[in-house]
């Protein structure tokens, strides 16, 4: 009788056990069964917050649940990025994340929240879109030879602002001050409509600006566009010249958007994530949205979990040296 308990507790640990392991492929092979939260590290109504509305509400169809937007703005995005890096790893909660929160922070801080390139499961890079320059309607210049001799004469009067420090619309025009050889003051805001509405008021006199956020005051003609700040013209704006074309050779400042997941994720869940993202990059609804705010896909084969990972090395390494040269560093 004694030997027949033994044996039946022994069976019952051993079943417990094989099903304390099952919970966790069972729960992986079942994601998603709840809403999924996507961290959006920015303020309500920018650019960022945008695109992530826009892919939001397709992945949401796609997975067959609610794709909840919490926007969690500040500090050029670490904040919020963040707390996707010390979330629950349990895929139900990711991250938008961006240039700014990728790659230009790590370099821009001393101590960065996090590791950019150690502290997230990557998922998929998603978008890409140029900057452009813009000035104020009534800024005396037309192109960006007078730009650059009246900013020159005129730069201890004048101000740039930025969807925040550490954005990429700040690093672009503490990129651009360095080339061109001015001394300008930086007015962050917190988002990149808020400094936009001040340009338009007239408060602040230039931005480099998200084409995304940029294009609609510009056909406004609430703005004036200056130079396109990457190599090639833009298709939404095929009439403005490239600030390469205006003479600042090899001028190439661009910002992109990738999906990250806390370290740690079940790779299948990564995996699921990414298949799901990259149907809803490719549907045609979406493209067109994402084309008319000047943002493009990026290719198929730029989207995997790999390419993002290597991906976001390089951009710490590409910008690093340009942002301790500017002098932009901070706490």
């Amino acid at each position: 009788m004694r030997k027949r308990i033994i044996a039946a507790a022994l069976i019952s640990t051993l079943a417990l056990g094989l099903l304390a392991g099952l919970a966790p492929a069972r729960a992986q092979e079942s994601w998603p069964s709840r809403p999924l939260t996507m961290v959006v590290p920015f303020a309500a109504g920018g650019p960022v917050d945008l695109l992530g509305r826009i892919v939001g509400q397709y992945l949401g169809a796609q997975l067959g649940t609610a794709v909840v937007i919490d926007n969690f703005p500040g500090a050029g995005g670490m904040p919020g990025s963040q707390r996707v890096a010390r979330a629950n790893p349990d895929g139900y909660t990711f991250l938008l994340g961006s240039i700014g929160t990728h790659a230009l922070n790590q370099s821009l801080y001393r101590r960065p929240l996090y590791n950019a390139a150690t502290d997230f499961a990557p998922v998929a890079l998603i978008a890409q879109v140029p900057l452009v320059l813009i000035a104020r309607q009534d800024f005396p210049v037309h192109d960006l030879d007078q730009f650059i001799a009246y900013a020159k004469a005129q730069q201890s009067h004048l101000q740039y602002g930025s969807a925040g420090a550490g954005t990429s619309t700040h690093i672009g025009c503490v990129l651009l001050n360095q080339v061109i050889g001015i001394d300008v003051i930086h007015v962050p805001y917190r988002g990149g409509e808020a400094a936009l509405l001040d340009l338009m008021g007239g408060r602040v006199d230039y931005m480099c600006s998200i084409l995304s956020t940029a294009a609609q005051p510009i056909r406004d003609k609430a703005v004036q566009a200056i130079a396109m700040l990457s190599r090639a013209r833009s298709p939404v704006m095929p009439d403005l010249p490239t600030a390469d074309e205006q003479g600042l050779k090899d001028f190439d400042i661009y910002s992109w958007n990738g999906v990250f997941l806390p370290k740690g994720t079940p790779p299948e869940i990564v995996g699921k994530l990414n298949a799901a993202l990259s149907k809803v990059m490719d549907n045609p609804a979406v493209r067109g949205k994402l084309e008319d705010l000047g943002l493009y896909v990026v290719a198929p084969d730029e989207r995997s979990p790999g390419h993002l990972a290597d991906f976001v090395k390089s951009e710490i390494e590409k910008w690093a040296a340009p942002i301790r040269l500017s002098g932009a560093t901070g706490e």
